[in-house]
């Protein structure tokens, strides 16, 4: 599982001219589910997300969670992560998850987020959105579980 966690001032997704989701502070995470993705998975980001200290502390040393700040996410689901550009110009998405096993991991996490007691809002699976963010900092991190777990 990939996660591009952006930390925005604000964010916000619309589909066919309608908002379906928006935060203030916090962090706009796209969601990648390959393949070989499962439980352990959602798992890992589940917990790693929501306490990586990327907002800044008294000091403006980066050493607040997102808990610790009282921010909210936004989550996106993004197959295009799992694009392979390797020896070609247009990516192939062999390692993406099929739909159905995308939207259960990615379901599965939004619901870990929640159960933490975190605001969760979020895109629209499966159909073409527009993304909106206002990146603090600017501050973008990837996560990887596969090369974590």
């Amino acid at each position: 599982m990939r996660c591009v966690i952006q930390k925005v001032t604000r964010a916000s997704v619309s589909v066919g001219g309608e908002t379906v989701g928006a935060i203030g502070k916090g962090f706009l995470v796209l969601i990648g589910v390959s393949t070989e993705d499962g439980e352990a998975d959602v798992r890992y980001m589940a917990e790693k997300v929501p306490n990586l200290r990327i907002f800044e502390d008294e000091e403006g040393r980066m050493n607040r969670s997102l808990t610790d700040a009282g921010g909210a996410i936004l989550a996106v689901s993004q197959f295009t992560l799992y694009g392979d550009t390797r020896g070609q110009r247009r990516p192939g998405f062999t390692r993406a998850a099929r739909p159905e096993q995308a939207e259960a991991l990615y379901t599965s996490l939004l619901e870990a987020w929640r159960a933490k007691g975190l605001t969760v809002e979020t895109g629209r699976f499966r159909t073409e959105m527009l993304v909106s963010l206002v990146n603090d900092g600017p501050c973008t991190i990837l996560m990887d579980s596969e090369k974590t777990i």
